[in-house]
């Protein structure tokens, strides 16, 4: 049996001590009525603080910009009453001993007119492009692009005000950071376009407008991803160096940690260069930053999670590979997403050496808050 005993070691980042190595995924679940976490979402999350999860990161969380989300069930991230459950969120979660971050979220042009908290709200994008060049929606100017800048500090402040223990912010997945990273959504002349490193300007400001918000303590992870939902195949980076100069604004900006999300975990990012067993993402984006990562990507399945939307299931695989990743020091952390969705137990059991009772994934998952 695999020795797991790496996963299970304290990390201290910027002023917190996470307990171990596993963090939960976000992972979008729909269950917050007109935005609003129940004491169904606090008991959620604080079943896996129970079982061994060292650090949990929230389902996406809206900005207060109108347009950020294109589903009222989805939690928002501002409002006295969104708030209020989330404060229970962090109060259960915390009486538990875990740690926990917002995944703080703004959908960007994935989010459809016409749906969400505020239905007849514009859609914010960089460029008024859709993924394929075609031009549906006013250019933003300058000022409402540092508007959506400052939406994201704001919620910072408020992750701060509630005692959560982290922020991270969603760069990832084809989203609005993402689109501005994406040279065929970002066209933009101003200071947000430009090459792909001036492209990261949008989250650099971001990540530094947060610090301001949350002060010197609290951790700041940014997640990020080559592959876009809108075309898997895609990548920003195509070497080692274009992903050191892509990542170099964001590190000065003072991000903690980068979350690095691949479909597939086992996968090397640039096999031309290393192998087809050479450095994942998150392992080339710690050997070219210096930075902290967290690797994600099927950890714990056999396939990665895009059947997951068509209800089908995924056996589950060995850890081997990841822990030993783990102990060379190629990342800090691994995000467990579905297996955690579905058990809570899932940390405990790995931590007990119970592999025998983890369970294949179940497709039906999604529709219950286990």
């Amino acid at each position: 049996m695999t020795d797991v005993s790496a996963l299970f070691q304290p990390l201290t980042i910027r002023g917190v001590t996470i307990p171990n190595r596993i963090a939960m995924a976000p992972m979008t679940r729909s269950f917050s009525p007109n935005g609003v976490p129940g004491q169904n979402v606090a008991d959620y999350y604080a079943r896996r603080a129970a079982a061994d999860v060292g650090l949990l990161i929230t389902e996406g969380t809206v900005t207060d910009r109108k347009g950020a989300s294109n589903d009222a069930n989805v939690p928002r991230f501002h409002g006295d009453d969104a708030l209020a459950g989330w404060a229970k969120v962090v109060k259960d979660v915390h009486a538990q001993g875990g740690k926990i971050a917002p995944q703080i979220w703004h959908q960007g042009m994935m989010r459809k007119p016409g749906t969400g908290h505020f239905p007849d709200a514009p859609t914010d994008s960089p460029s008024g492009l859709t993924h394929t060049g075609k031009s549906v929606l006013p250019v933003p100017t300058t000022e409402e692009v540092w508007d959506m800048v400052q939406a994201y500090a704001r919620a910072a402040g408020d992750a701060a005000k509630l005692g959560f223990d982290a922020i991270e912010i969603h760069g990832a997945h084809g989203y609005l950071i993402d689109e501005f990273f994406w040279d065929v959504m970002n066209v933009r002349t101003d200071r947000y376009g430009g090459s792909l490193p001036q492209r990261a300007t949008f989250a650099a400001e971001i990540v530094a407008e947060c610090r301001k918000q949350v002060g010197p303590d609290m951790p700041i992870i940014l997640r990020f991803s080559q592959w876009k939902q809108q075309d898997y195949t895609i990548k920003l980076a195509h070497t080692p160096q274009e992903l050191e100069a892509f990542l170099a604004p964001i590190v000065a900006a003072g991000v903690d940690m980068l979350h690095c999300s691949q479909r597939r975990v086992w996968e090397a990012e640039f096999p031309d260069v290393d192998g087809e067993n050479g450095l994942n993402c998150a392992g080339w984006t710690k050997k070219v930053t210096g930075v902290p990562t967290i690797t994600v990507g099927s950890i714990g399945l056999s396939s990665d999670f895009a059947g997951s939307f068509r209800g089908e299931g995924s056996a589950k695989a060995p850890l081997d590979d990841v822990v030993r990743r783990l102990e060379k020091g190629e990342y800090d952390m691994v995000a467990i997403g579905r297996a955690l969705l579905q058990d809570p137990e899932w940390a405990k059991k790995v931590k007990e050496g119970r592999t025998d009772d983890l369970m294949d994934y179940d497709g039906k998952a999604l529709a219950t808050l286990y």
